[in-house]
């Protein structure tokens, strides 16, 4: 089921991440970083590729959707533990 949130939330669930968060993630789901990196926001695509998020701008960064929610919620999960 896809998810709706801002680009703002967004970059405040990568600020809250633990160092080394994105390279973690990568691991657990057998991701490149860079692709994961650009599920927050990041724009390297020749090294990652861009996996079920779409942006749309708009006021307050614009808005996010996610097709695919799992390194939403396996960040989520990390900023809580």
């Amino acid at each position: 089921m896809a998810k709706t949130i801002t680009f703002n939330e967004l970059r405040k669930i990568k600020d809250q991440l633990p160092s080394g968060s994105m390279r973690k993630i990568a691991e657990r789901l057998d991701l490149n970083e860079e692709t994961v990196r650009n599920y927050f926001g990041g724009t390297n695509f020749e090294k990652g590729q861009s996996v079920g998020i779409h942006f749309e701008q708009g006021p307050g960064g614009g808005i996010v959707t996610f097709d695919d929610t799992t390194i939403l919620e396996i960040a989520e999960k990390m900023i809580k533990d």
